[in-house]
């Protein structure tokens, strides 16, 4: 089966679980094909965390899931040595960032010093642990979930820890015809449960290197600079994007060039995933009056195509 088929396969599956939300699955396919970590920002009851576990049953990944809350110390997150007196040593208790996917529920309800317990292991694959450095299953992804800030109990994201996110994406609530076959449907946990793995380890990493192949021409890159500079320009936010934004742009436009059918990235790659790729890294200026998304869409508008 080549790519094509097996990027629709994938889509197909998942679309019959998150019904009506064709275009935020496919940002989450992209997100994970592009070897990035995910955020799914909402208000609670939409699907958010329904979502996750989909991806992570259809890509056949090892799955593991942690509630954030506001007492989780960073060790319940990477593990910790017990005392065992058989062996006479302590034996390391690896914990749930040990997996393929790690589910973080809920990531704002955790203190920043937990939060950060999360940013070696989301750049380097790896966790340092009681002095010693233990590496992380590949591949390796977190899908977080966040309830919007003016909600009682979140803690805002430091920027480091959103910069680490390839995609922030908004799920919405359905239209009346989706909401309607969620009221008169099965349930969604049951239809999870029984979703069957389509990828394996070596095929998920084959796409990944698909991904990476995908050509991008220079005019292309031309253009992903002009936007980048236009962000830095300090017309329509407070500070630009870093150069790690840049290549974290570029790696999710070649993934949805790869699920469009191309061989290369096309503009419209880039402008298709630039609002979930860049708008959490950004802070709009104070007068424009807009969110992080619109103010995208808008200097988009204002930077011609190659």
């Amino acid at each position: 089966m080549n790519a094509q088929h097996k990027i629709k396969a994938l889509l197909d599956q998942l679309n019959t679980v998150i019904v009506g939300k064709t275009a935020q699955v496919q940002d989450c396919v992209a997100c994970l094909l592009a070897g990035g970590h995910l955020l799914i920002e909402d208000v609670p009851g939409v699907g958010k965390t329904t979502l996750a576990h989909a991806l992570s049953r259809t890509f056949g990944l090892q799955f593991s899931r942690v509630q954030f809350t506001a007492d989780l110390m960073p060790s319940d997150l990477t593990g910790v040595s017990v005392y065992e007196r058989g062996k006479e040593a302590f034996v390391f208790h690896p914990g749930p960032v040990f997996a393929q996917v790690l589910l973080a529920d809920e990531i704002n309800r955790a203190s920043p010093k937990t939060q950060s317990a999360l940013l070696e292991a989301m750049e380097e694959k790896q966790v340092s642990v009681e002095g010693e450095t233990r590496a992380l299953p590949h591949p390796f992804f977190v899908i977080a979930t966040q309830n919007p800030h003016d909600q009682l109990g979140t803690f805002a994201l430091p920027e480091s820890q959103l910069d680490r996110f390839l995609m922030r994406i908004s799920i919405g609530y359905p239209d009346r015809a989706a909401e309607r076959m969620l009221l008169a449907g099965a349930d969604r946990r049951d239809m999870v449960d029984g979703m069957l793995p389509l990828l394996s380890d070596d095929e998920l990493m084959q796409l990944q290197r698909e991904v990476q192949a995908i050509h991008t021409a220079d005019p292309l890159l031309n253009y992903v600079q002009d936007l980048i500079a236009a962000t830095r320009s300090g017309r329509w936010f407070l500070q630009g994007l870093s150069p790690r934004a840049g290549i974290a742009l570029v790696r999710a436009a070649k993934a949805q060039a790869l699920i469009s059918g191309r061989d290369y990235v096309a503009p419209d790659d880039v402008q298709a995933i630039l609002p979930q790729t860049i708008a959490h890294r950004l802070v709009p200026v104070g007068d424009a009056g807009r969110g992080a998304v619109e103010q995208v869409r808008a200097m988009v508008d204002a930077v011609p195509l190659p």
